[in-house]
């Protein structure tokens, strides 16, 4: 991938992205919106094929089953988008249709043929899939990693495109650090995301998770719990601690003034290393330190 290509943003712009996508709404309604897209092709529902990368991993089969059966009565009311590979039309947005128009055997599907390079590609899958509630907290975390993780986006940039405020995009990337056997109760619906927020920092979050299920525990009661399982804080020694010298203590303000948090430093007198602490208030300023800290890499 070319710098530039990292470098230019969200796209060819999120805004014809999302215009692409809007008109690609709804999948089959009862009743068409005035005037919907008009398809570019029909093509062939065999020389369809899904897009690897597709963030959306399930799909159920009841919700499959309702949906052939809309198609069968009404047909496809607004074309898939797609684009070329090859002999081939790879799916950009429309992937439960497609699979839906196989189950109620339509030989030939209406396409929008775009011309969308990787990363639009995967940023119109995640905008579709986000637009429709479609994707599970995992799933929708798992697709802004990889915006991250493949083009360079930051948690800032993400938000301010795809009109998230940047706590919420940083609290549902957090869910990727759970254990799978806590993602996959979370994408099966058996743990919300704020109880699944709440085991993140615990040492066993796969243990508190049963319980939190077997009791039907809160949010809440799911807090207390993991805060019951951390160890309690050690007693600092009553010895007083070395006095620091001007300088430590200059560098101690300055970081804390270009932070804007309680910055400390222990710099013991007898080795060369040491240890800065920064205090932070809120996840709002725990954000900020990691937008701060990602972009100076």
């Amino acid at each position: 991938m070319s710098k530039n290509q990292r470098n230019r943003g969200l796209g060819r712009g999120l805004s014809a992205l999302m215009a692409d996508v809007n008109a690609d709404q709804p999948s089959v309604a009862a009743e068409a919106p005035a005037g919907p897209r008009r398809p570019d092709l029909l093509v062939p529902v065999e020389k369809v094929v899904p897009n690897p990368d597709q963030p959306r991993r399930t799909f159920t089969q009841a919700q499959l089953d309702e949906l052939a059966a809309s198609i069968k009565e009404k047909g496809i009311i607004q074309p898939l988008i797609v684009r070329e590979r090859g002999e081939t039309y790879e799916i950009v947005a429309g992937e439960r249709r497609w699979r839906a128009a196989q189950i109620a055997k339509l030989h030939e599907i209406p396409v929008l043929l775009r011309d969308y390079d990787d990363t639009e590609v995967l940023e119109v899958a995640i905008i579709e899939n986000i637009q429709r509630a479609d994707l599970n907290p995992v799933e929708e975390a798992a697709g802004y990693r990889q915006l991250m993780d493949r083009f360079g986006h930051t948690q800032e940039k993400l938000a301010e495109a795809l009109g998230k405020s940047r706590s919420y995009i940083a609290n549902l990337l957090r869910l990727l650090n759970l254990p799978t056997d806590v993602q996959d109760l979370l994408k099966d619906g058996k743990l919300s995301a704020g109880h699944a927020r709440a085991l993140i920092t615990a040492d066993n979050p796969s243990v508190l998770a049963a319980q939190v299920i077997a009791g039907g525990l809160s949010v809440r009661e799911t807090e207390k719990l993991a805060n019951q399982e951390k160890p309690e804080p050690k007693k600092a020694k009553t010895t007083a601690a070395p006095e620091k010298d001007a300088d430590t203590r200059a560098l101690e303000g300055d970081l804390s003034a270009a932070l804007g948090m309680n910055v400390t430093i222990n710099h013991p007198a007898s080795g060369d290393g040491g240890t800065i602490s920064i205090r932070y208030k809120d996840l709002d300023q725990l954000d900020e330190l990691c937008r701060i800290l990602s972009a100076a890499r």
